[in-house]
């Protein structure tokens, strides 16, 4: 299948600049490419692998050794004096659905079973040893998969040690993955090592939209002749990578360079030294790519820009980006040094920034602040904090204005009628600081995607059983246990028949297929929480709303942590709405809550009934993914007719919807009705007031009874 030409590719420059970088030199650590859907992500990545200069490896060895220094401990080796060839550059893709055994390699079976012999069958990561590995929705790949090929990334190597195997061999990778962060992001830990990361977005020019469909259109009819058309083109970007490469080692990276890369870092107040090693070698890079050598500032730059901006993430919510304005305070306006043999001034590099020309950008608020200030508020809030105080101190003013009185309200000592409530004042109150929970897990075990919230069997785990079905990775004592159990009737049976690893009836162990037992592993998996948020106004005529918000924060930063697909369902006023549909972007969640108004009557049978409904609807399109359901409430219900006895008798029916529930109690003040907690009670939930719900309530009561 041919693929779409890199160099006829338009509109996305600076992701083609990351890969071509991180290829000039693989050192630099990969490339995590983020964007939008049909912006040619993938098509970018494929194309690459086309212009990359051909390998010379080791013939016959299945690790791709390089023959000039083939590695002393191949699998495949020693390799003295081996005859040599030449291959493309390889480009390795990897399945989301892939499973370690496919990434790291395994046992070979064949041998194994068929000879007797314990053999290590390679993994993807041995085939794209010296090339490319692709991981397209890396987002979406299993963690501990995720953990493997970064640690294989940052240390060049694949050590195996499981099912009687013991292999390290070389996997120097280069780590390209694609995402699209509305299907969810990944860990803060996890982004940091990747080497560079760009955004990509659709272009909003017409005349380059036009050329993107033209190009396209062309392609698909008639591939060879496209692709002729720019062969020159491919050819001089595959001599030019080539170049760079070879030029690597002779550029300068001078302390006055390495100064202003770690003054940069600084004022950005990165975690680690991981991002200035990774900016000054993708400054090398570019310098070796433009043909200088010695780094400059726009080497700096450039660098700086694609190094920064996933590592300046202060928290789970905060969306990767740069103050570009800020890096050019950061850089300064001193030159560089100049080099021990300076060239004529006719020929001054003609990449360095012309300060006075730089288009100007629009001023930002943060112009005005120092560095500190850039990074000192709060990024889990919106609004920011002065404005949720004054927020918060409206809402208390306006106490009587804002929520109708309650017509279960034991504090007033007064019934009022539904006729009788002033119109509700809306308003939208500011989270505060999140904070750990306590743990919520779906009861007994499941079957789910891999995650870290409930029990389940899972492909990766502790080994608690076998099974005959082939579901995974060789249970070895199990087989030989099988294999033992059969042993007598087979002499009896087939006496004289070869066996596999010798003849029947002597002292050797035959062991055949259907001995073969796969192993049974525990682990976590992934749940949808579904959070069903009550932001009526008896919610906010207490102050309480800040308050559930900063707990539904907190339980969305719980849910970010442990993989779990996420929906929030609200009621208020006179009904409910499925705010988010069940999603992995906790960060869209994050969002939505955010500006999630307050205030109005109290539809709680409205609110159990949607949610119902949309957790039936998603067991239909994911069977094996468990719910739990997190209701905020203070149990009120004060909308319609019988409002709270209509809710009643969804709670008393709520069993047959099946899913784990836990109703997190917001009722505050003196006297408390206990509505929630009979709620709970109807439904068989869980019932945590919202003061419990943070962990080091749980931790601080512990060491009191421990003291008593």
């Amino acid at each position: 299948m041919s693929n779409y030409p890199f160099a006829a590719i338009v509109g996305a420059d600076e992701m083609a600049l990351a890969l071509v970088l991180t290829t000039v030199s693989p050192e630099v650590g990969g490339v995590l490419v983020r964007g939008e859907k049909g912006t040619a992500k993938s098509t970018m990545v494929r194309a690459l692998a086309e212009i990359l200069p051909r390998q010379a490896v080791v013939h016959g060895c299945r690790f791709g050794c390089d023959p000039r220094s083939p590695a002393a401990d191949c699998p495949d080796g020693p390799h003295t004096d081996a005859a040599s060839t030449t291959r493309p550059a390889r480009l390795v893709e990897l399945p989301v659905g892939a499973t370690e055994d496919r990434v790291i390699g395994s046992l070979d079976l064949s041998k194994a079973l068929g000879h007797g012999e314990t053999a290590f069958e390679p993994g993807l990561l041995a085939q794209a040893h010296r090339g490319l590995l692709y991981v397209d929705e890396v987002n979406l790949l299993h963690d501990h998969l995720v953990d493997l090929l970064l640690d294989a990334a940052a240390m060049g190597r694949n050590t195996v040690e499981r099912d009687g195997v013991s292999v390290s061999h070389p996997a120097r990778i280069v780590l390209i993955g694609t995402m699209n962060p509305e299907e969810g992001e990944l860990r803060p830990q996890l982004l940091d090592r990747f080497g560079l990361t760009v955004e990509v977005k659709a272009s909003r020019d017409p005349a380059q939209r036009a050329d993107v469909v033209r190009r396209r259109l062309a392609f698909d009819e008639d591939p060879v002749a496209f692709q002729t058309s720019y062969a020159v083109a491919q050819a001089d970007l595959a001599a030019r990578i080539a170049s760079a490469q070879e030029a690597l080692r002779r550029v300068r990276l001078s302390d006055w360079a390495l100064d202003k890369i770690a003054t940069v870092c600084a004022g950005f107040e990165v975690d680690g030294m991981r991002a200035d090693i990774v900016t000054a070698r993708a400054a090398v890079a570019h310098a070796a790519w433009e043909g200088r050598t010695d780094v400059t500032r726009e080497d700096i730059r450039t660098a700086a820009k694609l190094a920064l901006p996933h590592r300046r993430r202060r928290a789970p919510f905060d969306a990767p980006g740069l103050d570009e304005d800020l890096l050019d305070r950061l850089l300064g306006d001193d030159e560089p040094p100049p080099p021990e043999d300076p060239q004529d001034p006719q020929d001054e590099d003609p990449h360095l920034p012309d300060e006075p020309d730089r288009p100007e950008r629009p001023k930002e608020p943060s112009d005005e602040t120092d560095t500190a200030d850039d990074d000192s508020g709060d990024p889990m809030t919106t609004p920011s904090t002065q404005d949720s105080d004054e927020g918060a101190q409206d809402a208390r003013d306006q106490r009587s204005d804002c929520t109708p009185p309650d017509p279960t309200d034991t504090e007033s000592g007064e019934e009022v009628s539904e006729t009788d409530l002033p119109a509700p004042v809306q308003g939208v109150a500011a989270a505060h600081e999140p904070y750990r929970i306590r743990r919520l897990s779906v009861r007994g075990t499941g079957s789910g995607a891999a995650g870290k919230r409930s029990r389940a069997i899972t492909t990766w785990g502790r080994t608690v059983g076998s099974s005959r079905e082939r579901t995974g990775r060789v249970h070895l004592t199990a087989t030989i246990t099988a294999a033992a159990r059969e042993r007598g009737a087979r002499a009896t049976g087939t006496t004289g028949t070869t066996g596999t690893t010798g003849t029947t009836g002597t002292s050797r162990l035959e062991i055949r297929a259907s001995d073969l037992r796969s192993a049974i592993t525990q682990g976590k998996e992934s749940n949808l929480v579904l959070l069903l948020v009550d932001a009526s106004g008896s919610m906010a005529a207490r102050s309480r709303m800040a308050e559930v918000k900063t707990a539904v924060l907190s339980l969305l930063m719980d849910a970010y942590q442990r993989r779990d697909r996420v929906g929030l369902v609200t009621f208020r006023g006179t009904g409910a709405d499925l705010a988010l549909p069940p999603t992995s972007s906790v960060e869209a969640a994050a969002a939505c809550l955010a500006e999630l108004p307050h205030g109005g009557r109290t539809p709680l049978a409205e609110g159990l009934a949607t949610a119902a409904k949309t957790l039936g609807l998603e067991r239909i399109r994911d069977p094996r993914r468990r719910a739990l359901l997190v209701l905020v409430t203070d149990g009120r219900a004060t909308a319609g007719v019988d409002a709270l006895g209509r809710a009643q008798r969804i709670a008393d029916q709520w069993g047959h919807v099946a899913v784990d529930s836990v109703v997190i109690d917001c009722e505050s003040g003196r006297f408390r009705m206990g509505l929630a907690r009979d709620l709970a009670d109807r439904m068989g939930a869980e019932h945590v007031p919202l003061e419990d719900i943070a962990a080091d309530h749980l931790v601080a009561l512990i060491n009191d009874r421990r003291a008593a």
